[in-house]
């Protein structure tokens, strides 16, 4: 009989372990990792470098990055914000760094350092982990000996454990089984994703990065065929925005601005099935209305330069010549030469450009899902189930996720921080 069983062998799993076993050290505690190696999101998570946690430790301003799991994290983010995280790693030898954007990196710019980190830590302090143990059951034993524990079984094997910590991420096997035990589950959809778009606007400059201010509009923006009219003045209005860095990739749109409204857009794109419009002003400084004399004013002063070599915008050279070549002003035409008509067109390119999303891709490995146990079912000052006593939660789980930028895995680790004091201290 163990004291803890963690279902899952992640960021949250190892957290929560090593703090239950810190905290009291006669625990006997067992992870379960049904896969080859364990940690996986970790060894990923920023390209390989491990984005741990973001600089961020303001709860108030914290929770403004959980599209969902808000209001609920508010409290937990008192007792354990990113802050504790940062001691945690430190005082474990592990030197880390703060970038321009606010997230946390190690030093080393190496996620096996966060992992040998975990994997020394569970074995100086004794923790049991058992790989290739993916759980097919779990169930509440109601023997009076061994009343509120649970059997869990694996692949492999069956164990007695008095508490479980749930922190299998998004497993849908285990979503099962927890529905089973009366928890409901809101079904999951991906988040954190990039946007799949074929045009010729856009293609052929991959690599392309600048701020931009980026709008979901209604599938109906474009008409019932999401035909695209460029030359119309109609402004609908916006789903969703988001101003912030822009990047155009080989097939389609990505960087910070695309990774947050996929984040905070979810459900909304999950219902759209991934087809719909968006509306881009390259120039967040200004709107249809302010851009037009601008370029009505370097009409009188470029009057005989060309209109593709003079760029005098804080726009990128070569995303700059395609938004001209798509207002139909030909490569060797001055601005004298332009109508008001191609002028008009290019202040739209410029300020109301709009696309169609055809799709998505993951962004890199670090792909996040919306979705999980429901939070009216969990005590969130112990991240303990409603439902059953001595069933807790951690992680991506539950119905909590966060934006890029190191939130994830601070919803980790305060969840798995707050799990394991509530198991330490109810042993």
């Amino acid at each position: 009989m163990f004291d803890v069983i963690i279902v899952g062998g992640g960021a949250s799993g190892f957290y929560a372990a090593i703090h239950i076993a810190e905290t009291d050290p006669t625990l006997k505690i067992a992870i379960l990792e049904k896969g080859k190696y364990v940690l996986q999101k970790v060894r990923i998570s920023g390209g390989g470098r491990c984005n741990v946690t973001n600089v961020e430790q303001d709860p108030k301003e914290l929770v403004k990055n959980y599209p969902r799991g808000e209001k609920e994290l508010l409290g937990p983010l008192y007792t354990h914000n990113s802050g504790d995280t940062i001691r945690f790693f430190e005082s474990r030898g592990i030197t880390l760094k703060a970038e321009a954007d606010g997230r946390v990196f190690p030093v080393s710019n190496s996620s096996q350092t966060i992992i040998d980190c975990f994997l020394n830590e569970t074995m100086r302090l004794g923790i049991k982990v058992f790989k290739h143990s993916a759980v097919t059951n779990i169930e509440p034993l109601g023997t009076k000996e061994n009343a509120g524990a649970w059997r869990i079984t694996s692949i492999k094997n069956q164990y007695l454990g008095k508490k479980v910590l749930i922190a299998a991420g998004s497993n849908p096997k285990i979503w099962k089984i927890l529905e089973y035990l009366g928890h409901s589950i809101v079904p999951p959809v991906a988040s954190l994703f990039t946007f799949k778009i074929n045009d010729e606007r856009i293609s052929g400059i991959p690599g392309i990065a600048t701020n931009a201010k980026v709008d979901v509009l209604s599938k109906h923006a474009f008409g019932p065929e999401l035909t695209l009219k460029l030359k119309s003045r109609h402004t609908p209005k916006a789903l969703l925005s988001v101003e912030g860095p822009l990047l155009i990739t080989h097939w389609g749109l990505s960087g910070p601005a695309v990774l947050k409204l996929s984040a905070w857009g979810a459900i909304l794109m999950d219902e759209f099935k991934y087809r719909f419009p968006i509306r881009i002003n390259w120039l967040p400084d200004y709107h249809q209305g302010s851009i037009l004399p601008l370029l009505m004013e370097i009409k009188e002063i470029e009057a005989k330069k060309t209109v593709m070599r003079t760029n005098d915008l804080e726009i990128p050279k070569r995303l700059w010549a395609k938004l001209v070549k798509a207002s139909g002003i030909a490569s060797d035409e001055k601005w004298a030469e332009v109508t008001k008509e191609r002028l008009q067109n290019l202040a739209d390119q410029l300020t109301n450009c709009r696309f169609l999303v055809d799709g998505k891709s993951a962004f890199k490995e670090e792909f996040v899902t919306a979705g999980g146990v429901d939070l009216k079912e969990i005590d969130f000052k112990t991240f303990e189930s409603k439902i059953h006593p001595n069933l807790f939660f951690a992680g991506e789980v539950i119905n909590i996720d966060g934006i890029t930028g190191g939130f994830n895995f601070q919803n980790a680790w305060t969840g798995g921080y707050i799990a394991a004091q509530a198991i330490a201290n109810k042993s």
